[in-house]
């Protein structure tokens, strides 16, 4: 069996490479902290969003050792925004791990890499290849379709066996150079033989031996089971405040968004009758209900409708009652020390 890029084909890839790469700042390092962190931001989240938390996050946690010790909150207010924040949380788990269990040095083998939280084949291939020149594989969504496309392979790339298919097949062909080539995979995947529309394939070093460009199967491969539909909730949130302070809910440490703080907010959507009997059994009494946009936020399987309200209550009103499980909290600390989910992004700009 042909391996699935030649040798002359790898040549030109790192060429390409080394001519076209982006400047981006977590490739002026080889140090494995730092490259951890780009991987894990830059999961299901667009290079130019990532570029100012990366670096807000490396001068808040310059090391291991800093985002091991970074109190919960301040982890998630620099987190705010970039979503997916259960990445956040296994970052800090897997730090404390390093810290505590491995003298404070991260793993330099694929094997060690990958037995830490909230890492997997891809992040630990990734870090391995990069950081060390392992000759190990680093497949994501990107790479994957330049693998279908080059073999012209019709199977499924969501299936686990195709993945690892993939992943066995590239790993005969990593040269020495294996931090430049894992990139190069990528940077092809993100830039040329593209995720949304049509590749571009007059550009890619890879055309002379890609099957799907060579046999006009680029707008058929990549082959992808269909994403089962997504779940539809209706909510009602809340924006209460009392004048200087504003209503907040901490959710449940598990399932969707935990652990983080959120506006209130109600399965259904309460009309402007139902709305102050529900205020009143949360504690207080209304005085001014204005209705805002309706907004919608998509999770992976999850898809919220929203309505919205902003309530104002009593300014000399004490506090909510204890069932209702909420937060009064003073408008100067809400930017600075919480982290609100964009899910609610269409509603953060009244705060």
């Amino acid at each position: 069996m042909n391996p699935i890029l030649s040798l002359q084909a790898v040549d030109f890839l790192l060429a390409w490479y080394r001519t076209y790469r982006r400047d981006l700042p977590w490739r002026h390092t080889k140090d494995p902290y730092r490259i951890w962190i780009s991987e894990i931001m830059l999961q299901q989240t667009r290079v130019e969003a990532v570029k100012p938390y990366y670096a807000r996050f490396l001068e808040a946690c310059p090391t291991v050792q800093a985002l091991a010790e970074l109190p919960e909150e301040r982890l998630m207010k620099l987190w705010e925004g970039l979503g997916y924040y259960s990445r956040a949380r296994n970052l800090q788990k897997a730090a404390r791990t390093i810290v505590n269990e491995l003298d404070g040095r991260m793993p330099q083998s694929y094997e060690g890499l990958r037995a830490l939280p909230g890492i997997g084949d891809y992040t630990a291939g990734a870090i391995a290849s990069i950081a060390f020149d392992l000759r190990v594989p680093a497949v994501d969504g990107n790479v994957l379709r330049v693998l279908a496309r080059v073999s012209g392979s019709t199977d499924d790339i969501a299936a686990q066996e195709t993945k690892q298919r993939f992943r066995a097949e590239l790993a005969k062909v990593i040269p020495a150079e294996a931090g430049d080539f894992a990139q190069a995979m990528i940077e092809l995947g993100a830039t040329v033989c593209v995720p949304n529309g049509a590749p571009k394939c007059a550009l890619c070093p890879l055309a002379s031996e890609c099957v799907a460009h060579l046999q006009g199967l680029t707008d058929f491969v990549p082959v992808r089971s269909a994403k089962k539909a997504r779940r539809v909730e209706n909510r009602t949130v809340l924006l209460i405040r009392d004048g200087n302070r504003t209503a907040l809910r901490k959710r449940a440490p598990k399932g969707l968004l935990a652990g983080l703080y959120e506006l209130p907010n109600t399965e259904g959507h309460l009309s402007e009758a139902e709305l102050p009997d529900y205020i009143r059994s949360l504690g207080t009494e209304p005085l001014q209900i204005q209705r805002l946009e309706d907004a919608k936020h998509i999770f992976t399987h999850i898809e919220w409708h929203m309505i919205a309200y902003a309530v104002r209550v009593s300014p000399d009103f004490d506090g909510l009652r204890e069932d209702a499980d909420l937060l009064l909290v003073p408008n100067e600390e809400l930017h600075r020390d919480y982290a609100i989910p964009s899910a609610f992004s269409a509603y953060t700009k009244y705060l």
